[in-house]
């Protein structure tokens, strides 16, 4: 059921988007500073929609589908935005690529493991990755409005810690659904 609370933070994701988007084509402090506020806004319904959902024993299919979509389409839309306005230098966008790769890779495999009824937690290095991932998107996201901060170095170093730790954790969930698809193998070949 699309009402309850858990459910519509995530829904809240997803609507944000098109005034997150909307801020890069306006080019001032202010708007920068809109961008940050939405994309924080954003961020803190993830931490709260998953709480709530557990607190008040509200957990949906719905909410279970729309949670990691909400997740990657915000962290998506946003480092796509970044590129696109030039907040991040040529080499940096490797970094942003890293990130998204990795995303899709993760989602797809967990889409097939679901299907083998096999469940990938995530690990608390991952969970280390968002939070270094979110807060350099934010950094990115405030750019020059940031005076004096560096925001836009702050940013960019953290988007390359956050790619680093990316290609760990991607390579550490690609294992083990790798050791999960070749025990299926073996127990088909029996």
């Amino acid at each position: 059921m699309i009402t309850t609370i858990p459910n519509l933070l995530t829904l809240s994701r997803i609507l944000v988007l098109p005034a997150l988007i909307a801020t890069f084509y306006f080019d001032s402090p202010a708007a920068n500073w809109w961008a940050l506020g939405l994309f924080t806004a954003a961020g803190v319904t993830d931490f709260f929609d998953g709480y709530l959902a557990r607190r008040r024993a509200e957990s949906s299919k719905l909410g279970q589908f729309l949670d990691p979509i909400a997740d990657k389409l915000l962290v998506g839309v946003a480092l796509i935005m970044i590129a696109a306005f030039d907040r991040i230098d040529s080499v940096s966008i490797i970094a942003a690529v890293i990130i998204l790769s990795r995303e899709i890779l993760v989602s797809g495999l967990r889409e097939f493991l679901a299907e083998l009824q096999v469940s990938v937690p995530v690990t608390r290095l991952a969970k280390w990755k968002t939070g270094v991932q979110m807060t350099a998107i934010g950094f990115l996201l405030a750019g020059t409005a940031g005076n004096p901060i560096p925001a836009v170095t702050i940013g960019t170093i953290g988007l390359w810690i956050a790619a680093m730790l990316t290609l760990y954790t991607g390579w550490d969930y690609l294992n083990a659904g790798l050791r999960h698809l070749s025990e299926q193998d073996t127990q088909a070949g029996e």
